[in-house]
Protein backbone atom coordinates (compact mmCIF):
# COMPACT_ATOMS: atom_id res chain seq x y z
CA UNK A 1 0.00 0.00 0.00
CA UNK A 2 2.62 2.51 1.02
CA UNK A 3 4.66 1.68 -2.37
CA UNK A 4 1.59 2.80 -4.45
CA UNK A 5 1.08 5.85 -2.56
CA UNK A 6 4.59 6.52 -2.84
CA UNK A 7 4.46 5.95 -6.65
CA UNK A 8 1.36 7.85 -7.16
CA UNK A 9 3.14 10.78 -5.38
CA UNK A 10 6.34 10.42 -7.88
CA UNK A 11 4.32 10.34 -10.55
CA UNK A 12 2.29 13.74 -9.56
CA UNK A 13 5.22 15.46 -8.97
CA UNK A 14 6.72 14.04 -12.27
CA UNK A 15 3.47 15.78 -14.08
CA UNK A 16 4.11 18.94 -12.29
CA UNK A 17 7.58 19.51 -13.12
CA UNK A 18 6.81 18.49 -16.76
CA UNK A 19 4.21 21.47 -16.85
CA UNK A 20 6.48 23.72 -15.75
CA UNK A 21 9.31 22.93 -18.24
CA UNK A 22 6.72 24.00 -21.01
CA UNK A 23 5.76 26.98 -19.26
CA UNK A 24 8.91 28.10 -18.81
CA UNK A 25 9.85 27.21 -22.69
CA UNK A 26 7.30 29.47 -23.98
CA UNK A 27 9.22 31.62 -26.72
CA UNK A 28 8.46 35.58 -26.39
CA UNK A 29 6.98 35.22 -30.00
CA UNK A 30 4.18 33.10 -28.54
CA UNK A 31 3.77 35.26 -26.15
CA UNK A 32 3.66 38.63 -27.88
CA UNK A 33 0.88 37.21 -30.21
CA UNK A 34 -1.83 38.30 -28.07
CA UNK A 35 -3.34 41.46 -28.85
CA UNK A 36 -5.50 43.53 -26.57
CA UNK A 37 -7.34 45.70 -28.60
CA UNK A 38 -9.21 48.67 -26.26
CA UNK A 39 -12.96 48.50 -25.77
CA UNK A 40 -15.04 51.37 -27.79
CA UNK A 41 -17.96 52.85 -25.18
CA UNK A 42 -19.95 55.98 -24.88
CA UNK A 43 -20.86 58.04 -22.44
CA UNK A 44 -23.77 60.35 -21.57
CA UNK A 45 -25.48 62.52 -18.99
CA UNK A 46 -28.62 60.31 -18.48
CA UNK A 47 -30.47 63.37 -16.46
CA UNK A 48 -29.75 65.72 -19.44
CA UNK A 49 -31.53 63.53 -21.91
CA UNK A 50 -34.24 61.87 -19.35
CA UNK A 51 -35.11 65.67 -18.88
CA UNK A 52 -35.09 66.62 -22.35
CA UNK A 53 -37.83 63.96 -23.21
CA UNK A 54 -41.60 64.71 -23.93
CA UNK A 55 -42.64 61.58 -21.57
CA UNK A 56 -40.51 62.98 -18.53
CA UNK A 57 -42.13 66.42 -19.00
CA UNK A 58 -45.59 64.66 -19.26
CA UNK A 59 -44.86 63.00 -16.10
CA UNK A 60 -43.66 65.68 -14.25
CA UNK A 61 -47.07 67.92 -15.19
CA UNK A 62 -48.74 64.44 -13.82
CA UNK A 63 -47.23 64.43 -10.81
CA UNK A 64 -47.64 68.28 -10.43
CA UNK A 65 -51.42 68.25 -10.96
CA UNK A 66 -51.65 65.33 -8.60
CA UNK A 67 -49.47 67.46 -6.09
CA UNK A 68 -51.47 70.39 -6.34
CA UNK A 69 -54.64 68.05 -5.68
CA UNK A 70 -53.63 67.04 -2.38
CA UNK A 71 -51.97 70.66 -1.48
CA UNK A 72 -55.62 72.06 -1.62
CA UNK A 73 -56.75 69.16 0.21
CA UNK A 74 -54.70 69.68 3.28
CA UNK A 75 -55.27 73.81 3.12
CA UNK A 76 -58.93 73.15 2.98
CA UNK A 77 -58.40 70.68 6.36
CA UNK A 78 -56.39 73.00 7.86
CA UNK A 79 -58.66 75.99 7.25
CA UNK A 80 -61.28 73.84 8.84
CA UNK A 81 -58.93 73.30 12.03
CA UNK A 82 -58.28 76.76 12.26
CA UNK A 83 -62.30 77.55 12.00
CA UNK A 84 -63.22 75.25 14.63
CA UNK A 85 -59.82 76.14 17.24
CA UNK A 86 -61.23 79.56 16.80
CA UNK A 87 -64.57 78.53 17.71
CA UNK A 88 -63.18 76.69 20.84
CA UNK A 89 -61.23 79.89 22.03
CA UNK A 90 -64.13 82.15 21.72
CA UNK A 91 -66.23 79.83 23.72
CA UNK A 92 -63.76 78.45 26.08
CA UNK A 93 -65.40 80.76 28.87
CA UNK A 94 -68.79 79.96 27.96
CA UNK A 95 -69.15 76.01 27.68
CA UNK A 96 -69.30 73.95 29.98
CA UNK A 97 -66.73 71.27 30.82
CA UNK A 98 -68.07 68.30 28.84
CA UNK A 99 -68.64 70.35 25.90
CA UNK A 100 -65.30 71.77 26.44
CA UNK A 101 -64.11 68.30 26.25
CA UNK A 102 -65.67 67.31 23.42
CA UNK A 103 -64.23 69.96 21.49
CA UNK A 104 -60.57 69.47 23.16
CA UNK A 105 -61.16 65.96 21.51
CA UNK A 106 -62.43 66.48 18.38
CA UNK A 107 -59.57 69.33 17.92
CA UNK A 108 -57.08 66.74 18.80
CA UNK A 109 -58.51 64.22 15.81
CA UNK A 110 -58.39 66.94 13.59
CA UNK A 111 -55.16 67.32 14.46
CA UNK A 112 -54.08 63.30 14.01
CA UNK A 113 -55.91 63.06 10.87
CA UNK A 114 -54.37 65.56 9.01
CA UNK A 115 -51.27 64.51 10.17
CA UNK A 116 -51.62 61.19 8.95
CA UNK A 117 -52.97 62.38 5.63
CA UNK A 118 -49.84 64.35 5.16
CA UNK A 119 -48.35 61.22 5.45
CA UNK A 120 -50.16 59.04 3.16
CA UNK A 121 -50.05 62.01 0.63
CA UNK A 122 -46.62 61.67 0.61
CA UNK A 123 -46.74 58.10 0.62
CA UNK A 124 -49.04 58.44 -2.56
CA UNK A 125 -46.83 60.87 -4.22
CA UNK A 126 -43.90 58.87 -4.17
CA UNK A 127 -45.74 55.95 -5.61
CA UNK A 128 -47.43 57.89 -8.35
CA UNK A 129 -43.83 59.03 -9.20
CA UNK A 130 -42.67 56.23 -9.69
CA UNK A 131 -45.16 54.60 -11.86
CA UNK A 132 -45.20 57.60 -14.18
CA UNK A 133 -41.44 57.34 -14.14
CA UNK A 134 -40.86 53.70 -14.78
CA UNK A 135 -42.09 53.56 -18.65
CA UNK A 136 -39.96 57.42 -19.42
CA UNK A 137 -37.36 55.46 -17.61
CA UNK A 138 -37.86 52.16 -19.66
CA UNK A 139 -38.30 53.83 -23.09
CA UNK A 140 -34.46 55.79 -22.05
CA UNK A 141 -33.37 52.26 -21.55
CA UNK A 142 -34.13 50.65 -24.86
CA UNK A 143 -32.80 53.83 -26.72
CA UNK A 144 -29.68 53.46 -24.50
CA UNK A 145 -29.40 49.86 -25.41
CA UNK A 146 -29.97 50.51 -29.15
CA UNK A 147 -27.36 53.35 -29.50
CA UNK A 148 -24.33 50.94 -27.92
CA UNK A 149 -26.07 47.69 -30.23
CA UNK A 150 -25.70 50.21 -33.32
CA UNK A 151 -22.35 51.89 -32.23
CA UNK A 152 -20.63 48.22 -30.98
CA UNK A 153 -20.22 50.35 -27.46
CA UNK A 154 -19.17 47.46 -25.14
CA UNK A 155 -20.59 49.85 -22.07
CA UNK A 156 -22.61 53.12 -22.05
CA UNK A 157 -21.63 55.04 -18.79
CA UNK A 158 -23.23 57.50 -16.86
CA UNK A 159 -21.38 60.50 -16.33
CA UNK A 160 -24.29 62.34 -14.02
CA UNK A 161 -22.96 63.94 -10.25
CA UNK A 162 -19.06 63.60 -11.73
CA UNK A 163 -18.91 59.58 -11.62
CA UNK A 164 -16.41 59.64 -14.63
CA UNK A 165 -14.18 63.39 -14.34
CA UNK A 166 -11.86 62.10 -16.86
CA UNK A 167 -12.80 59.41 -20.14
CA UNK A 168 -10.03 58.66 -22.60
CA UNK A 169 -10.30 59.12 -25.91
CA UNK A 170 -11.38 55.62 -26.69
CA UNK A 171 -14.92 56.83 -25.52
CA UNK A 172 -17.52 58.88 -27.79
CA UNK A 173 -20.47 61.22 -26.35
CA UNK A 174 -23.61 59.43 -26.77
CA UNK A 175 -25.69 62.21 -25.68
CA UNK A 176 -27.29 63.61 -28.73
CA UNK A 177 -27.51 60.17 -30.44
CA UNK A 178 -29.58 58.94 -27.37
CA UNK A 179 -31.67 62.19 -28.14
CA UNK A 180 -31.95 61.37 -31.81
CA UNK A 181 -32.73 57.47 -31.18
CA UNK A 182 -35.46 58.96 -29.06
CA UNK A 183 -37.14 61.30 -31.78
CA UNK A 184 -35.73 64.35 -30.29
CA UNK A 185 -33.19 65.66 -32.21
Amino acid sequence: MKRVLILIALLSCAGILSAQDTVLSATPEATSQVVIQPQHFGYLSYNDVLHAMPQYQQAMKSLEELKKTYDQEMERSEQDFSKKFTEYLDGQKTFPENIMLKRQKELQQLMEQSVLFRKEAQELLTKAEEELMEPVHELLKEAINAVGKKRNYAYVLNTDVNAYPYISGDGENCTDIVLTQLGIK
